[in-house]
Order: structure tokens, then sequence, then C-alpha cells
């Protein structure tokens, strides 16, 4: 069985046998996950695809957002042609801009290059995010994932995090750069680089079910990082690595930079 085969009949063992059964279950965890789930229509989740995009930045929240029960996960492209992530992997969209839902309880955009800076200026990318974020439960994103948030008018007056490459441009655009995993600022919840998008499903999952239910998708996802190298932050890899990838990244840094200014300049937002 593979992966998707497995994620797939773990999600039906949940929703047809595990927690039907938990309900008659004296276990007070199980019985809290299972009555965390809500009835009567299924919450709608979008979650944005566009070139250029990192699939991982998508792949980890969307494990343990599909894996709640009574949700429908919209993957929302301009199309529903293939969109090609950087590295060509191929991911398939299930409905257009047009057709999400106008009603969603999670809007989620993922980050990547070089993807992120042409999403930043797509001003069919942006009206969409404006329109669905306006009235979103939860405004969410991993990685620079959170600039596009930003150049659709989204974080202004909000707390955010981004690549840690990345975070020094949130102010631009009206935000307050945090250093951290998961930021959390009313109904923003923002991840940090690509692999922060796991940590990031699980407190999304704890938000709409409960930490019983994340801790349960935590644990059928063993979810147990022991990373074989700490040099996963500009702190633990030290000042030369970081000094080598930042002068790296710097052209696209400054095309990032370039789009929050006009996009700031386009919402009014005061330059510091």
């Amino acid at each position: 069985m593979n992966r998707r085969d497995f994620a797939k009949s773990m999600g039906t063992a949940l929703a047809v046998s595990t927690f039907p059964a938990l309900a008659l279950s004296p276990d007070p965890q199980s019985a809290a996950a299972h009555a965390a789930v809500p009835t009567g229509s299924p919450q709608q989740i979008a979650m944005l695809l566009y070139p250029g995009m990192y699939a991982l930045d998508l792949v980890g929240p969307h494990a343990f957002l599909s894996g709640l029960m009574n949700v429908q996960v919209h993957l929302v492209a301009k199309t529903k042609a293939p969109v090609l992530a950087a590295g060509g992997l191929q991911l398939v969209p299930t409905t257009t801009l047009a057709e999400c839902p106008a009603q969603l309880e999670v809007l989620f955009v993922p980050g990547g290059q070089p993807g992120t800076n042409a999403a930043m200026q797509d001003p069919e990318l942006l009206a969409f995010l404006a329109d669905r974020g306006s009235r979103a439960r939860y405004v969410t994103s991993v990685c620079t994932g959170s600039l596009i948030l930003g150049a659709a008018g989204l974080l202004r007056g909000y707390r955010a995090t981004s690549h840690w490459s990345t975070r020094d441009i949130l102010p631009i655009l009206g935000a307050t750069p945090v250093e951290a995993r998961v930021v959390e600022d009313r109904n923003r919840i923002t991840g940090g680089g690509v692999t922060s998008g796991i940590d990031f499903g699980l407190v999304l999952a704890a938000r709409l079910r409960n930490p019983e239910y994340a801790q349960m998708l935590q644990l059928i996802n063993e979810y147990d990082p022991q990373p074989p190298f700490h040099a996963g932050t500009p702190s633990q890899a030290g000042p030369e690595m970081t000094a080598h990838l930042t002068a790296m990244l710097d052209p696209s840094h400054q095309i990032a930079q370039q789009a929050a200014q006009a996009a700031a300049k386009r919402l009014g937002i005061p330059t510091a």
C-alpha cells in the first residue's frame, strides 16, 4: 500500500469505524476528539495552487487538514490544468478561483520561489485572496505565502512569520514579523519556512477540532522529528552558512522586496 492509499484508508477508518467506537469508549481523550467533529455541512477549506510554488508547503498542511472529518478541501487555481510546482512536480487543482466557495473555514496560501514573486504581482490571484480572506474564519499561510497574503492586504496590522530569508519584507506589507515556527494573531495563522507547514497543520487542526484530535493526527502520521543535522535555522546553521545562502537568495529577495513595495503603494500602506 502506498502512502496516499494509506492516508486515504486512515481517513476512512477514522471517519467510519474508529471514532464511532471512541464515542462509546470510556477513554475521555478519544471521546473528546470525537465530540470535536462538527455536524452539518462540511467545512470548506481552500488551498491555493500557483506555478513555481513549493509542493511541500502545501502537502504538509494538506495531510492534516484532509485528515479532519466533515471537511471539503479544495485545491484552487486559475484553471483545472495541472500546476507545475518548483522542482517539476505537477499538482492537480480540484476547482477554479471562480468556482471556489465564497464562504470558507480556512483560506491557505503556500510559498515557494520563483512562484511567490509572480503571485505577489498577479491581480487575479490577489483579488481572489482579498475577497475570500475578507470572510474566511482563518486566513493562513506557510513560508513565503505570507508575502502573498500581505500583497493582498490581508496581513496589515497583524503579527506574522515567513521563511527566515523573507521575514524582513513583512513590515513593508504592514505586518509585524515574528521569528517563530507558527504565529497566531487573531484569525491569522502563518507558518515559517517549508517544513514548518507540518507544525502549522497540527496547530490549525487543534483550532478546528481540539488538541486531542490533533494529537491523534500526529500519532497516525508518526510525526516525531529527529533530524540527522541541526541546521534548520540561521542560529543553528551559523553565520557562515547563513551568509552563503543569503547571498544565493538575494536576487529573488530583491524581486520580492520590489513586489512588496509596489503592493504597499497600491494598498496605501505608508513606508517607514
